[in-house]
């Protein structure tokens, strides 16, 4: 019986970015309706870490808003990292904070943070259409340093944000170049407040997308699907995990909110799914 990964995230810095990407609501240039804070308090992060470990969280991931890492950002994490290490058992834990150099990386390593996780987000002909406040190039170069210094992998993009079907399939062959452990596949998720007003994916054209990264990067890597899921999938799960993807993103996004965490689990079971126990495809 097929296995099915589930992951958490947390946003424990929102909505304070100054870059410019156009897909993301977390920059402050185009004042999207978000939540907006910094620095979560610690408790509040390792409470709802236990949580998201009850609801069968086997990652849970700590994102913060902006482009990469600072010498107080980077404090935060590695803190919040211990005091979740400290009171959460058998969770792998996942930073999300942009972009970093293998010292951060070593750090946050140190701290217990298990996995990095830095996306693509689309091909390197097409991210300048979606981003000019930093590089495709700068974030691949993360990608690498996440390796080098011995965390997991997770790296994925976002699909539906006016690419093509070549720049599709580039991002995908860019992101099986890094042989990450995990990928999320996300799907845009319109907002009125940013540039990218419309969605240019389909459900058809998302599930061939899934079946292509399952092909590149094997049966032994997680391939999640991540935001927007709720928006493509909804009553076609069945179809979503033949395709190849086996995890999926429970509970609220960054700034969007997802399906409750014990309905999900009830589809899965329904749909005659396991959830996993222990993060090891193997």
């Amino acid at each position: 019986m097929k296995e099915i990964f589930l992951c958490a995230i947390n946003n424990i810095l929102s909505g304070v970015c100054k870059e410019d990407c156009k897909f993301c609501t977390q920059s402050i240039r185009y004042h999207a309706d978000i939540e907006r804070y910094t620095y979560k308090k610690i408790d509040d992060i390792v409470a709802e870490a236990k949580i998201a470990k009850s609801n069968g969280a086997l990652g849970y991931c700590l994102v913060t808003a902006g482009k990469g890492l600072d010498d107080k950002k980077l404090e935060f994490v590695a803190k919040t990292a211990k005091a979740i290490k400290a009171q959460v058992s058998e969770l792998n834990l996942i930073a999300c904070n942009g972009t970093a150099n293998k010292e951060q990386l070593k750090y946050l390593k140190e701290s217990g943070v298990d996995s990095y996780n830095h996306n693509l987000e689309t091909s390197q002909r097409y991210y300048s259409e979606i981003c000019s406040t930093h590089s495709w190039e700068e974030r691949y170069e993360t990608c690498e340093n996440v390796k080098s210094v011995g965390l997991d992998l997770c790296c994925g993009g976002i699909f539906g944000m006016g690419e093509t079907d070549k720049d599709r399939d580039d991002l995908l062959h860019s992101i099986a170049s890094l042989s990450p452990q995990s990928t999320p596949l996300n799907f845009y998720h319109p907002n009125p407040a940013l540039p990218i007003k419309s969605r240019n994916i389909e459900l058809a054209e998302a599930l061939d997308i899934i079946k292509k990264a399952h092909n590149l990067l094997g049966e032994d890597r997680l391939l999640m699907v991540a935001g927007g899921r709720e928006l493509l999938f909804t009553n076609h799960e069945k179809e979503m995990f033949e395709a190849g993807a086996n995890s999926i993103v429970i509970g609220d996004y960054l700034t969007t909110k997802g399906i409750k965490a014990e309905i999900d689990r009830d589809r899965l079971k329904q749909l005659g799914y396991q959830i996993a126990t222990r993060c090891s495809t193997d």
